[in-house]
């Protein structure tokens, strides 16, 4: 008993002394004598004292009187969460879903002079954030209880429970924490369907935005720039903004600033719009800085600026903006500032494809098409291609073919391209188009006029304008099925309205007679006369023999002439003979053979 007794008396004086001594470690603290108050936290936090090892790992955490040491600061943050600390164990929860190195754990002195920036960067660990915020939680912090319902509605589906994330997000939202507010926002954000629905996220993100909190801030702005829970209004919207972007939210800073360079809701400002544009893209936003780059390309308010476009482009596209890559394989393909590189356009391409972007893989498919895909590039487009479009990409299956066809990337196999093409088909219109002329031409496969022209057909029916001249060109001679020209017709007006030659001069070649549509010399004149002036040589030809012979309109020599020296000049060899027989006086109309 007497030993007891003791025993209780000297433990409580040993307690006593202990308090004394952290209250005055604290004191320190408070005047400002970190470095004097880390080193008698020290003492304390080695003899087991839980809020000392707290206060050791904040020291260390936040360089407060000791070196900055994240291992350090989260091994005595740990510590003090084992001792059931919870403001401790709600700071490891946070620190576990940044990511922390697999050191923390250990028992090895972690050097200050450790670079941690050639560390592998680890990876959030969900299950010991929610270990650690569970137990502040349920000792009441409502810091650990918000944090606690994000990692049950945020983290992997195997710990989800969105129950108990409401909970634990109205536990912290009573104790006034912002963070909660957050939280039951979020939640109710995701799954608002009606205005009323918004209207009740809103009310919670307004609390927290109402107390600063940066996250809801930006969202006050996107439902007030949406109207989705609160009145559509610009300046609000703007004004939210604004207040994210303060906060150093990414989002907030990059709609302020696209704000301020639009006017929008605010006195336009291109400058103070750029300044926060750009601290959004440095902090990491692609999309800041695709708008700078179109900003910059465009030239608004100044002249283009392509250097400091394309270094946008380029900053854009390394953070995974696929729409930014695609522009720069745009701008080599056109040359736009920089010289024309085909190369460097096909690059672009394929990584903006990789990145998820559709168009890119047709752009990219148009420079095999081409031929202006690299052959160096060849074997790894292909290998490329042949990866998506085995994940059931058909656009990508379109280009194996085309590839396999074309002899790129390896040897021509036209038999396996035709498996492509045909798989491709069911929703492609260009690979509708090819597997119909491969059939037509006896391209790796027997030669099959019926069903090529059926897929040529169809094609056409889908408005691409080189399947339309094809098809037509098949109801004119009734290769695979019936002739129809008047239908033929209707086809080459159609693709000739949206710029092709050739259809120019099939439409004036149907009404300068001799089918079974009815003569008309002057819409083929005119029709000749079009095709001519973009450069098609037999129309020039044509044109020739209407000014000679006054077909169509007026006979006029010299202009016949000038048609058939440019028909001559792209080799046209029945040019010079027509023109040999005009004579300097003129002489007797010569055939028309249209």
């Amino acid at each position: 008993m007497l030993r007891g007794l003791i025993s209780w008396l000297f433990g409580r004086g040993h307690k006593d002394v202990s308090d004394t001594r952290l209250t005055q470690a604290k004191a320190l603290l408070e005047q400002g004598e970190a470095t004097k108050a880390f080193t008698a936290l020290t003492v304390l936090a080695r003899e087991g004292q839980p809020e000392a090892q707290f206060l050791v790992g904040q020291a260390y955490l936040n360089a407060q009187g000791a070196p900055p040491n994240l291992i350090e600061g989260a091994r005595w943050t740990r510590r003090a969460a084992q001792k059931g600390w919870s403001r401790a164990a709600f700071i490891l929860a946070t620190l576990y879903l940044h990511g922390l190195p697999k050191e923390v754990e250990g028992d090895s002195l972690a050097s200050v002079f450790d670079d941690y920036q050639e560390r592998e960067k680890p990876q959030p660990d969900y299950r010991k954030a929610a270990r650690w915020a569970k137990q502040a939680a349920e000792a009441g912090d409502p810091d650990g209880q918000a944090l606690y319902g994000y990692v049950l509605s945020a983290g992997p589906e195997d710990i989800q429970d969105q129950a108990q994330a409401l909970l634990w997000y109205q536990k912290a939202a009573d104790a006034g924490c912002l963070q909660g507010h957050l939280g039951l926002g979020l939640i109710a954000l995701k799954d608002a369907r009606t205005y009323e629905q918004y209207e009740a996220a809103a009310s919670e993100l307004r609390k927290a935005a109402d107390g600063g909190l940066g996250t809801a801030l930006y969202l006050m702005g996107v439902m007030a720039e949406r109207g989705s829970g609160v009145p559509q209004d610009d300046a609000v919207a703007t004004a939210y903004f604004g207040q994210a972007a303060e906060k150093n939210v990414r989002g907030g800073q990059a709609k302020y600033g696209l704000a301020l360079m639009a006017g929008k809701g605010i006195e336009r400002n291109r400058s103070r719009g750029e300044t926060w544009l750009r601290k959004a893209a440095l902090a990491g936003d692609a999309e800041a800085a695709a708008i700078l780059g179109d900003w910059y390309g465009r030239g608004v308010d100044l002249p283009p600026n392509y250097a400091e476009a394309i270094s946008w482009y380029r900053f854009a596209s390394e953070r995974g903006h696929a729409a930014s890559s695609h522009t720069l394989g745009t701008i080599y393909m056109a040359g736009v500032g920089v010289p024309k590189d085909p190369e460097a356009a096909a690059q672009w391409f394929k990584l903006a494809a990789e990145q998820g972007d559709k168009q890119a893989n047709a752009d990219l498919g148009n420079l095999v098409l081409e031929g202006e895909a690299p052959a160096a590039e060849g074997p790894a487009l292909l290998q490329f291609y042949r990866q998506a479009a085995e994940a059931g990409d058909l656009l990508a299956a379109f280009n194996v073919g085309v590839c396999l066809a074309q002899g790129i990337g390896g040897e021509r196999n036209e038999e396996e391209a035709l498996e492509w093409l045909h798989k491709a088909a069911e929703k492609v219109v260009n690979a509708q188009y090819w597997y119909g002329h491969m059939l037509l031409q006896g391209r790796g496969i027997a030669r099959n006029l019926e069903e090529g022209r059926a897929w040529i057909q169809k094609a056409a029916e889908a408005g691409m304008v080189e399947a339309e001249v094809t098809y037509a060109d098949l109801l004119v001679t009734g290769a695979g099925g019936p002739k129809d020209h008047t239908e033929a017709l209707r086809l080459y007006r159609q693709a000739a309205e949206r710029g092709t030659v050739s259809a120019m001069f099939s439409v004036a070649a149907l009404y300068g007679g001799g089918h079974d549509v009815p003569e008309d010399r002057v819409q083929a004149r005119a029709w000749f006369l079009k095709a001519a002036q973009h450069g098609h040589p037999a129309a020039q030809l044509m044109m020739g023999r209407y000014c000679a012979n006054g077909l169509g309109g007026e006979k006029d020599l010299e202009e016949a002439r000038q048609w058939y020296r440019k028909a001559e000049a792209q080799n046209v060899a029945q040019a010079s003979a027509e023109l040999a027989g005009i004579g300097t006086g003129g002489t007797a109309p010569l055939p028309v053979e249209s």
